[in-house]
């Protein structure tokens, strides 16, 4: 029997995915020919990944805090002219709580930590300007091993135990010192001491960092995944459908339904799966990552009005991260995502004690007021949520993209890249993608 077959076959529709299949028939409009054949396979019953929506008894949720930060104009522009919905643009309002060390007081600071010291206690911030201080002027023959070790020499010990150390090991879930240094690259509030020091003389609540603004659709994240479906041809997207096996030298996809043969392949698959799905040998070891538990959180009454969300240090309290949406979009009660790293592993979290154990750290750090009663929850578990990037998954991830690529398999995305990125800079590496993947066709 002859099989389907299709130009492009794209694995996954998340941001990437999608992203392409859009990129691939603009780029083939622009140079005058036809549009290619596309088919998007994806695994679950609708599209999006992890950029997905939920709507429950009167509330908004993501299946975690998905908010786009643009740095292209155009990319933004070309969303947005997609959209239906209203779209929010932020100026964010983000806290800090530290973690409570011995002779200095836990309190809540603004984001980034390291640019609002003066908002300590006395003790605390008398201890971490006197280690960074020390940090900036010591020397080291050999540049630092680990993400830790980078942490402590540029920051000194003080702000490290106070929230740098705490915070990124409940983030990450693992040993800090596995990971790159450069593990968080351009998303790290680096902070030199002249930095520091201009920040004793700023307002609370100036903003600074990637995220300082960052854009919202009224309606959840799920309108951007929508945007990216609205112009793709019927019958692009197949949904409920497993990726099985990838045969390189037939160039035929094996899914749960059906065999295809495609002329090139795009995948937003975790990287170790679609090695695993091409047979490639391949370093599995070297692809580790944490899991993320995510609780969305409703409640009958108005928290408070400040802030859109709080990272939280204390290793006490089970979560890293809590964020407010119904201070993003406004809103009369309480609407919280709530974020739990958890390490690797098949074993499935008991989300009934996790969620109990939840609510007790959110009325203890007073998030959560007597009188408030929740309404509503849902909960996703992403897995892999982040990739532990290490000396070893990089120069792995490098190897085997380059030995895919050279079977007309391009692995893109924050897990078929195995890295850390922003939604936009798929949106960013898929069009360039495309624009390269057409011109050599022509």
């Amino acid at each position: 029997m002859e099989l389907e077959q299709f130009d492009f076959v794209v694995v996954g529709a998340g941001v990437s995915g999608l992203s392409f299949a859009n990129w691939a028939r603009e780029e083939a409009s622009r140079l005058g020919r036809a549009s290619p054949t596309i088919l998007v396979v994806e695994r679950e019953r609708e599209p999006g990944g992890y950029c997905r929506t939920v709507k429950r008894h009167g509330f908004t949720w993501d299946f975690a805090g998905h908010f786009f930060h643009f740095r292209h104009a155009d990319i933004e522009a070309w969303l947005r002219a997609r959209m239906s919905g209203a779209v929010r643009t932020v100026e964010r309002s983000a806290r800090v709580r530290t973690a409570p060390v011995p002779g200095s007081q836990a309190v809540e600071v603004d984001y980034p930590f390291q640019r609002h010291l003066q908002q300590l206690d006395q003790i605390g911030f008398i201890a971490c300007l006197a280690d960074l201080y020390q940090a900036s002027k010591h020397t080291e023959a050999t540049p630092p091993a680990s993400f830790k070790e980078m942490l402590t020499r540029r920051f000194g010990a003080a702000m490290c135990e106070r929230f740098l150390t705490p915070y990124n090991e409940k983030l990450y879930a693992c040993d800090l010192d596995t990971l790159e240094v450069d593990a968080m690259g351009r998303f790290f509030p680096h902070a030199s001491l002249d930095e520091v020091l201009a920040g004793l003389t700023t307002p609370a609540g100036e903003r600074a960092g990637y995220n300082a603004t960052f854009q919202y659709p009224e309606g959840g994240a799920a309108e951007f995944v929508r945007a990216l479906v609205r112009d793709l041809p019927e019958r692009t997207l197949a949904l409920d459908e497993q990726v099985q096996h990838i045969d390189l030298e037939r160039r035929v996809v094996t899914t749960s339904q059906r065999k295809i043969r495609y002329g090139q392949l795009v995948t937003s698959a975790p990287l170790p799966a679609t090695l695993t799905a091409c047979g490639l040998e391949h370093d599995q070891a070297a692809f580790t990552s944490n899991r993320v538990l995510v609780f969305n959180l409703g409640f009958d009454k108005k928290g408070r009005k400040d802030v859109h969300w709080i990272y939280v240090a204390d290793p006490a309290r089970i979560f890293y991260r809590v964020g407010f949406y119904d201070n993003i979009v406004p809103a009369s009660r309480m609407s919280l995502y709530v974020e739990v790293g958890l390490p690797a592993g098949s074993e499935r979290p008991d989300v009934g004690v996790l969620q109990q154990r939840v609510l007790a750290d959110l009325a203890a750090e007073g998030i959560v007021q007597p009188g408030q009663k929740l309404v509503a929850h849902h909960h996703v578990v992403m897995n892999p949520a982040y990739v532990h990037l290490t000396a070893r998954s990089v120069a792995e991830a490098a190897r085997a993209r380059a030995d895919l690529e050279r079977h007309g398999v391009y692995s893109v995305g924050r897990y078929g890249g195995w890295t850390y990125c922003a939604i936009e800079d798929n949106l960013v590496e898929t069009r360039a993608l495309a624009a390269r993947l057409l011109a050599t066709n022509q």
